[in-house]
């Protein structure tokens, strides 16, 4: 890759500044400065990076499309919230560069962290050991930031001063005679310094995880390895894992003992016993139900489905950017359920925005194409599975036929019922694969098609946004007959384009669950306001989860909600609500959850509801324990016992180390809902140790999400938050097991993570 590249930062179609971009020595920094100024402006590490995209793949370099050509232009795309850089560089061939020498850079990161050799911090034994190349690499990956901000002098030594500050960096409050015991040890050179082996010895021994060795010397003779025999043991009385334990005792011998001559012995090694509990093996979350697991082929009704709301917003409901951003993120997030807001354009071409606001505007065009790109990527079965659109409709469909060309569901064929032989055929994700449904209304009278798009419409509340309605009104109020009535035919013509796309999720009106009993079809769909939602819960539960056994049904946020909070989802998944929209761009609880729930399944975006949510006859009720003694309650036991490695506060200072909580949290039905914690730990975020134990008692396990959340706990305001992992209560495996954190945006924080000891009854 070269290195010192000018080339335009670009920040809009007028924002074009000329920066020297260059690539640090240890090939995982890259920084920029001004070329006026020669100052430096910023940098980033390869690990912030997510991807690199080639050509005019953002709205600020596809409105630079006659200037400069796709093949000068790229965007570096960062995890989490972080904003995209735009770049354009002064050639082809240094676009090229910078492309495949960035992409080759992340994967290299993204294999190692992968690799089971990086997760672990090897604790020592009492006899020296030789570590492999590949260990020492893996190991150094996670502290060359670190190591690098703590070396003053840029020498490539650390002096004992600078080890302490390097402690403190890393979240670490040792105490000093202590830490220079340990330095004093890896000190082999006697020369008041580490580098090289001395810092890995230093490293090796400050990561050292007693409670992990204690464990595996219970269950090893000779406190030096465990047998085939040995493991099988233990697999089986503390992992409880079933069938087939010998072959699995091999498989995890093979693939984590870092000795090629302990695997030709058939025994696994200490380090190899840390590197199988740090792996996928070694998760609390099932690794059988992170690939698709669950039975794709029942109507659609019957799953819960990962769904956005206003996906075009990356801010607020207000002010906030629109940017086709928000459906990249809200895809590769595992998204099945998109929203579109289609309002009158110049030149006759639509734009997406929130209508009555003073959001930008983002071409309809723009939007549809990018779903071509991302709409099918996502996950392995998500890659095949159904996208939905949830459009709101001011003008035409231009995109049919041109831009999504055979994505769209096609209506029943010769033999299949139809509109004249009854209602279509309530169809599965098998057989919807690679499709993209529309949900929206269908032109029947005229009259249907003047009342409007959107058919949330009428069940606005004095807490939702009335801008619709209003937009209704004053368009009722046009001047002249002659002016109406081509305005009628104009929209008449216009939406049948769209109507004519809208197959298996029409939207109507819900007029209540008798009438909808009566008269409605499995191919329709209701939308509620959070709070009708939660109304219908309260007084109707039962009723309510009947109605969703058998139709589909979408729950969208207040138009309160302006600053794009979200309302809590656990309460309508509870009732069986298929659909439900969240601002996928603010990060919170709710976000956790719907995460949680949706990480499982291949994150295909579809989960099948318990199966006593899929029957019309149910007599469940969220709302009524008396309902809920035919579920197998469960008592869940967690052991938390220590952490390892866990992130600083966001902007907090180097010399700041944190004093970590765990808090435990059940999210299900309501007399599942509860949370307990541990005490918390003073002046430790590297390595803290609890040792305590919570207990939680579920009525309806098949509904819970267990959510483990760190925080830096504070005697004088609220707790800062550290990180946190969410998952379905049915995906957990007992046992040993790690947790590996994730940050508030929803990103992996390596090696971050708990150890617990996990145990159900029921």
């Amino acid at each position: 890759m070269q290195q010192g590249t000018l080339m335009r930062k670009v920040k809009s179609k007028s924002w074009k500044k000329q920066r020297y971009f260059k690539l640090q020595e240890d090939c995982m920094t890259i920084w920029y400065q001004s070329k006026r100024t020669g100052k430096t402006e910023s940098a980033f590490s390869i690990s912030d990076v997510e991807t690199v995209r080639e050509g005019h793949q953002s709205e600020v370099l596809q409105s630079l499309a006659e200037e400069f050509p796709a093949e000068r232009c790229f965007t570096i795309v960062f995890y989490g919230r972080r904003g995209n850089l735009d770049l354009i560089a002064g050639s082809a061939e240094e676009t090229q560069c910078w492309i495949q020498g960035l992409r080759q850079l992340v994967e290299s990161h993204s294999t190692r962290k992968r690799s089971p050799l990086t997760f672990p911090s090897p604790f020592c034994l009492s006899t020296p050991r030789s570590f492999s190349l590949a260990s020492v690499l893996g190991l150094l990956t996670w502290i060359r930031d670190w190591f690098q901000k703590a070396d003053k002098n840029k020498d490539g030594r650390m002096n004992f001063k600078e080890v302490q500050r390097l402690l403190k960096m890393m979240n670490v409050d040792m105490n000093e005679d202590h830490a220079m015991r340990l330095f004093q040890a890896a000190d082999k050179s006697e020369s008041g310094t580490l580098e090289g082996e001395e810092f890995v010895l230093f490293y090796k021994a400050l990561t050292q995880r007693e409670e992990v060795l204690s464990l595996f010397q219970d269950f090893s003779e000779d406190g030096k390895k465990l047998t085939l025999l040995e493991l099988v043991d233990f697999l089986q009385q503390e992992q409880l894992e079933g069938e087939g334990t010998e072959e699995l005792a091999m498989e995890l011998i093979d693939k984590y003992e870092p000795s090629e001559t302990a695997k030709a012995r058939h025994v696994l090694s200490a380090d190899g016993f840390l590197m199988y509990l740090c792996s996928p093996e070694g998760s609390i979350f099932n690794p059988r139900h992170r690939a698709l697991w669950q039975d794709m082929s029942q109507p659609l009704c019957h799953y819960f489905i990962s769904s956005s709301h206003n996906t075009y917003l990356i801010e607020d409901q207000i002010r906030g950017q629109s940017s086709i951003e928000g459906y990249i993120r809200a895809l590769k997030r595992g998204c099945r359920c998109l929203e579109v807001d289609c309002w009158d354009g110049p030149n006759g071409e639509p734009l997406v925005y929130h209508g009555h606001t003073f959001t930008s505007k983002i071409p309809f065009r723009e939007v549809v194409s990018t779903l071509g790109k991302y709409a099918f990527q996502q996950g392995s079965f998500a890659k095949r599975t159904p996208g939905s659109g949830h459009f709101t409709q001011r003008k035409g469909c231009p995109c049919r036929g041109s831009i999504l060309p055979c994505r769209g569901a096609e209506a029943p064929g010769p033999g299949t019922p139809g509109p004249c032989a009854g209602p279509p055929p309530s169809p599965t994700p098998q057989e919807l694969k690679h499709k993209i449904l529309l949900k929206g209304k269908k032109i029947g009278r005229l009259e249907d098609t003047l009342d409007g798009p959107a058919d949330e419409a009428p069940e606005l509340s004095d807490e939702d946004n009335g801008a619709e309605a209003e937009e209704e009104k004053r368009r009722a109020k046009v001047g002249d007959a002659e002016r109406v009535s081509a305005l009628q035919k104009d929209r008449e013509s216009l939406a049948q384009a769209l109507s004519d796309c809208v197959i298996y999720c029409k939207s109507v009106s819900f007029q209540g669950f008798q009438e909808a009993r009566a008269h409605s079809r499995p191919s329709e769909i209701s939308s509620f306001s959070e709070a009708k939602a939660r109304k219908l819960i309260r007084e109707s539960g039962n009723e309510f989860v009947r109605h969703n056994a058998w139709q589909l049904s979408r729950i969208y946020p207040s138009g309160m909600r302006t600053d794009s909070s979200n309302y809590n989802p656990q309460e309508m998944w509870n009732a069986g609500c298929q659909i439900v929209a969240l601002n996928f761009q603010t990060a919170g609880t709710e976000m956790d959850l719907n995460d949680g729930l949706f990480s499982q399944n291949g994150r295909c975006g579809y989960v099948l509801k318990p199966p006593f949510m899929r029957h019309e006859g149910t007599p469940f009720n969220p709302s009524d324990p008396s309902t809920w003694e035919s579920y197998g309650p469960a008592t869940l036991t967690i052991q938390v016992i220590s952490g390892q490695q866990l992130p600083k506060v966001a902007n907090s200072k180097d010399e700041a180390v944190i004093d970590p909580l765990v808090r435990v949290e059940i999210h299900g039905v309501p007399a599942d809902q509860a949370h307990q914690e541990t005490k918390y730990i003073e002046n430790n975020g590297f390595n803290p140790r609890w040792d305590e134990t919570l207990q939680f008692q579920l009525r309806v396990p098949e509904l819970a999400l267990v959510r483990f959340v760190v925080e830096d706990y504070d005697k004088t305001s609220r707790n800062d938050f550290v990180g946190q992992f969410t998952l379905p209560f049915a995906n957990i495996k007992p046992g040993y097991r790690h947790i590996h954190l994730l940050s508030k945006d929803g990103t992996n924080i390596p090696p971050s993570s708990l150890f617990v000891h996990i145990r159900i009854t029921e």
